[in-house]
Parts: structure tokens; C-alpha cells; sequence
């Protein structure tokens, strides 16, 4: 049997537990048949995926379903998240039959986004209660950047290329981001997307967990079944132990996808009413997030969990019992079979790849004079300076593992200002909005919690690897959910006396 069709039956074996396990607390925050309509979706797309030896046939069939699959959903942004790492983003070109080179490069997500983000930024716009865009901060600093950049391409590239770029920004980063910033008008609709999207990472923790545990990445075959080729899809190792990484491509990105998820739980597992269940379900998501050996992601969901302790209640008492449960259980690492493999990954702590660390701080350096010549707007041939050609890898390729550093790189300190302020102004939204909720007890000050801590981590993982695969779609998409949480309370604010309290009773 070929390797990908092995691959295949253990991923539905695997996702079929998740799922199964998943229904009964599903349930408890979502209609059951919108989980099992989704959950029927994923098991089609999948197979499809491996039995279709093509990519383009793929593209068909999928377009059709997904199109079938849009008339039938309430929520484009649950759609899109459940679905989002179903298949590695790989890319294919389209052919331009003799008109251009080419017309564009299409991979799943971007198919995603054609095909359900697309038409609900159409519908959202012919809805009277929808926010025109420009209209927040968050908005403003987005449209810069996004003008910024695409203008700034043309110093590199022809003009075709440009408007190429341009669409890219408009799939990958305008349609998540506004979907998500505008389609979730109550607490309803956010349980349903973030449910979504932690029902993927659990499939995928449970994969990864696979995946480091027997050495098979299950997707790697799934390229070439499909015809295509992709640099990213390779084993790579971590103290002797695979990194998983399922359909992300890279450990790292698998990490920072099941963090962010762990983020989104925080807040999901107080409607689930049974224990174990929730008990399970964080284990899951735990495992997961240790599987790809990635020490940025797991950095990020220290500070995420930190966060949503210090903006809850008994701030002190939870810190406290949360830095003992850490300081005690490094001595009983030590002890317990393969505890000392674990604290030899751990950042600062262990010994295995710290010129990895070196490595990123001889890149912030090495980065830092290479801005200074082109300080305003960057530069798109920064990798030719010699402190980044001192930087090259046994791989040959120089590693920008910080997004700051390379928005900074290629747009200049203008360009990452714009960046860092969009992502500041939806934090301070999110911050100020859950605030006018005083009873820290209350659900819609919980889901405020859950964002800002999850926003946090995000911010503080990518501080270690650039903008790759599917991690650009994970933070544009997030803060998204930020702009749409700040919009939900501030409607809650404007309606009746009377309209407010009865939604007041609806959240909680």
C-alpha cells in the first residue's frame, strides 16, 4: 500500500477519536448538528485530499463542496477555521495560457479564503448593521500597512508582480481579518468559531502526538500524491526526537497553532460541563503543543496563560501556585524516566541546540545595522549586506526567525511601527472593552481574557520565527476576533435598558 494512503487511514482513525470524544462537550456549546454538518466536511475534504493524485482535481471538487457547504453555514468563520489545516498549504501555480508567465500561486488556505471568506466579506457589506471598514484604529494602521507594503513591492518587482502581491494580501491577510472582525455579533457566534478552531488543533495535537512519538510525518507523502513539491515539508529532529509538524509544514508553526488554540480553551471549557472532559481535552492540547519540540510556541503560551491569570481573580494566590507547580517540578524531572530528555529542551534551562538561542541574537545585531542604512523604508535586498550574508546556515539559507526583524528588514522602521500599532491598538480595545465588564466572573469579560491572553502569546512566539505558512492567517485572524469582541460590547452598550439586560442574560 502506498505511503500515503497508510498515512490516510491513520489520520481518519485518529481524527475519528478526537471528534467522537469531542461530540458530547461539543454539544454543551453548539448545536449538534452544526459540529457533525463540519465535522462530515472535514472527513470528505480529507479523504478527497488523498485519493484525488492531483491537486487540481482537488481544487475542483473542493470548490464545489465548499460552495455547496457556505449556503448551508450560519458562521464562515467557524467554516474556516475547522478547516483551515486540513491540507499543507503547498502552492501551485496557475498557468497564464500564454497571456502572462502566470496568473497567481493558489495553496488550500488561499482556496479557503476564496471560497467561503470571499463571499461572506460580499454578504457582510450588504448588511446595514456591518461596520464600515476604516472605522476603528485597528482598521486605519491595517489599511496603512497593507498600502504601505504593496506600494513598497514595486521597488523590487514589475508592476504585475505587484498587483500579484497585492492580491496575496487581500486572500491572506484583508479577507481573515475582516470576516473575523465582522461576522461575530454575539457570544453564540464566537463559542462557534473558536470551537472550530480548537477542534482542529485537537485533531492536530492528537496527529503531532503521533507523529513524534512513531518518527512518520503522516503529510509529507501527501505532497507528491498531489503532484506538487514543497521545501517546507521535511523531518527535522530536536535531541534526537521528531518534530512534529502534521500540515503546517514546520514544528514551529505546529506549536504556535495548538498555543493559540490552548488560548481559546481557557475560555471554551467553563460551558463544558463535565470535568473529566475538560480535564482530557486541556491534556490533549498539552501534548500537542509539546509535540513539535518548539521552544518559542511554548515560551508564548507561558506568557498567554500568565496574562489571563493576572487579568483574572486571586491574581497573586494563582501566580504563586503556578511558580511552585513549575519550581517543583524540575527536581522531579530529573528523577522520572526520560524527565532529563525534558529539561534538556526547555528554553534556558536545557542544553540541546542553544546555538539556536545564539543564533537569534546574533540575528537581532547583526538585523539592527543592516536597518540603520535603510532606517525609513527597509530594503528587499537586505539578505546581500555582509552581516546577513555572516548569517548564512549549514543549509545555505539565512534564517529570518523574528517577524519583527524582518518587517523591519524589508519596510523599514515606518513599516513595523504600522505593524506593531495595529496590533496595539486592538490589545488596548480588548483591554479597555473587558474592563467595562466589573464582575470578573462575568462571560464576556472571560472571552476578553481569553483574546488579550491569546493575542499576548501570539505577539511574544513570533518574536522567534517569521511570518511562514499558515502563522500569518493565525494572527491577522485573531485580531480580527479582538475588533469583533470590542464591536459586540460596545453594541451591548447601545441598545435598551431593557434589550441590554436581556443580552446581558444571554451571554452569561
Amino acid at each position: 500500500m502506498p505511503e500515503h494512503f497508510r498515512a490516510l487511514v491513520v489520520i481518519l482513525v485518529l481524527a475519528g477519536v478526537v471528534f467522537f470524544m469531542a461530540r458530547r462537550p461539543a454539544s454543551d456549546l453548539i448545536p449538534a448538528h452544526d459540529f457533525s454538518r463540519r465535522r462530515n466536511l472535514w472527513f470528505v475534504l480529507t479523504i478527497l485530499a488523498f485519493v484525488s493524485h492531483s491537486f487540481w482535481i482537488y481544487v475542483a471538487v473542493t470548490t464545489i463542496l465548499l460552495t455547496i457547504a457556505r449556503k448551508r453555514e450560519h458562521n464562515p468563520v467557524a467554516l474556516f477555521f475547522i478547516l483551515a489545516f486540513l491540507v499543507p498549504p503547498a502552492q501551485a501555480r496557475i498557468p497564464g495560457f500564454g497571456l502572462m508567465n502566470y496568473f497567481f500561486d493558489l495553496n488550500y488556505v488561499r482556496l479557503l479564503s476564496l471560497c467561503v471568506l470571499l463571499p461572506a466579506f460580499f454578504s457582510l457589506r450588504r448588511q446595514a448593521d456591518t461596520q464600515g471598514f476604516g472605522r476603528t484604529w485597528p482598521d486605519k494602521f491595517l489599511a496603512a500597512y497593507l498600502v504601505l507594503t504593496s506600494l513598497l513591492l514595486l521597488r523590487e518587482t514589475t508592476v504585475t508582480d505587484t498587483l500579484r502581491q497585492t492580491l496575496y494580501q487581500f486572500t491572506d491577510v484583508f479577507l481573515p481579518y475582516y470576516v473575523a472582525s465582522r461576522a461575530l455579533k454575539n457570544l453564540s457566534d464566537f463559542k462557534d468559531a473558536l470551537l472550530g478552531f480548537v477542534l482542529a488543533a485537537m485533531v492536530m495535537a492528537l496527529i503531532g502526538f503521533f507523529e513524534f512519538a512513531r518518527g512518520w510525518l503522516l503529510y509529507s507523502a501527501l505532497i507528491g500524491a498531489m503532484g506538487m513539491q514543497w521545501e517546507m515539508s521535511s523531518y527535522l529532529s530536536r535531541g534526537g526526537l521528531l518534530r512534529a509538524s502534521v500540515t503546517t509544514g514546520q514544528a514551529i508553526a505546529l506549536g504556535l497553532v495548538i498555543s493559540t488554540a490552548i488560548g481559546f480553551y481557557l475560555y471554551l471549557q467553563e460551558g463544558v460541563r463535565s470535568k473529566m472532559q475538560r480535564r482530557l481535552g486541556a491534556l490533549l492540547l498539552a501534548g500537542g503543543l509539546f509535540a513539535p519540540l518548539s521552544r518559542g510556541p511554548w515560551i508564548g503560551a507561558a506568557a498567554m496563560l500568565l496574562v489571563y491569570i493576572a487579568t483574572g481573580q486571586k491574581v497573586v494566590k494563582r501566580i504563586m501556585l503556578l511558580a511552585f507547580a513549575g519550581i517543583l517540578a524540575l527536581p522531579v524531572l530529573t528523577v522520572v524516566p526520560g524527565g532529563q530528555k525534558v529539561l534538556d529542551l526547555l528554553p534556558f534551562v536545557g542544553n540541546v541546540e542553544v546555538e539556536n538561542i545564539t543564533y537569534r541574537q546574533r540575528l537581532i545585531d547583526n538585523s539592527i545595522l543592516v536597518i540603520q542604512r535603510n532606517p525609513l523604508l527597509g530594503t528587499f535586498d537586505y539578505r546581500k549586506a555582509p552581516e546577513m550574508q555572516a548569517m548564512i546556515q549549514g543549509e545555505g539559507i539565512i534564517d529570518i526567525v523574528n517577524t519583527y526583524i524582518g518587517v523591519a528588514l524589508s519596510y523599514g522602521l515606518i513599516g513595523l511601527a504600522v505593524f506593531v500599532a495595529f496590533f496595539a491598538a486592538v490589545l488596548l480595545g480588548i483591554r479597555k472593552t473587558m474592563r467595562s465588564f466589573p464582575d470578573k466572573d462575568d462571560e464576556a469579560r472571560r472571552l476578553g481574557r481569553a483574546l488579550f491572553a491569546t493575542l499576548v502569546g501570539i505577539l511574544v512566539t513570533i518574536f522567534t520565527v517569521s511570518s511562514i505558512t499558515i502563522i500569518p492567517v493565525v494572527y491577522w485572524s485573531v485580531a480580527g476576533l479582538g475588533v469583533a469582541y470590542v464591536r459586540m460590547a460596545r453594541n451591548l452598550k447601545h441598545t435598551s435598558p431593557a434589550v441590554a439586560a436581556s443580552a446581558h442574560l444571554q451571554l452569561r
